[in-house]
């Protein structure tokens, strides 16, 4: 990999860290060519401190390394992108990101629908939520719903009618994830099943 460490008059380029399972970025960090070189060599990244003058490993002191999955050049060879596996917060606050976020797996809109589920079934008194509804009908109404929808994909997938396909495919995901609520469970749940088959 060919990087650009002449392009700024100290050697420097920016690594950016970003978890190679939850795809979020943890940290923003800047490596010289030895840095790169050892963290190559270790696979535990290691930065250039400013502050420091000197190479630092992340976690050299506190224990919250970061291990090295990847690396990535961009376009202009003069940025870094680092996929890591980390072990604890990455932050010296404390926290899982410099941006105080915390380090969950995201499936975007599908773990917003999530939270409004989740929100459903703690507030089950809701009278107009149709979700609180069923979680109020217990288990065996939510288990029901996601085998009724499971049917109509079913029947809708031999036909021709590609919007009512993708209506009912709809409706079975979002009844399916009520079940896994219903049951203790979220989606990442799953993800973790399936990963551990690969």
């Amino acid at each position: 990999m060919k990087i650009n460490f002449d392009k700024n008059s100290n050697g420097l380029v920016p690594a950016i860290i970003q978890d190679k399972t939850t795809k979020n970025v943890l940290m923003l960090g800047y490596m010289n060519k030895e840095a790169y070189e050892k963290t190559l060599e270790t696979k535990k990244v290691t930065f250039f401190s400013r502050s420091k003058q000197r190479l630092w490993t992340k976690g050299e002191e506190s224990g919250n390394i970061l291990n090295l999955v990847d690396i990535k050049n961009d376009c202009d060879q003069d940025t870094l992108l680092i996929l890591v596996d980390p072990v604890g917060p990455t932050c010296h606050k404390g926290s899982d990101t410099c941006w105080n976020e915390n380090n969950e797996q995201s499936f975007g809109f599908l773990s917003e629908l999530e939270g409004v589920i989740q929100n459903r079934k703690e507030n089950q008194n809701n009278d107009k939520s149709y979700v609180a509804s069923l979680f109020k009908k217990g288990i065996n109404k939510v288990a029901q719903k996601v085998g009724e929808e499971a049917v109509e994909v079913v029947i809708e997938a031999k036909d021709d009618n590609e919007e009512l396909f993708l209506n009912e495919s709809a409706d079975l995901l979002f009844h399916y994830l009520i079940l896994l609520q219903a049951k203790g469970y979220k989606l990442v749940d799953i993800v973790e099943v399936l990963e551990s088959r690969a």
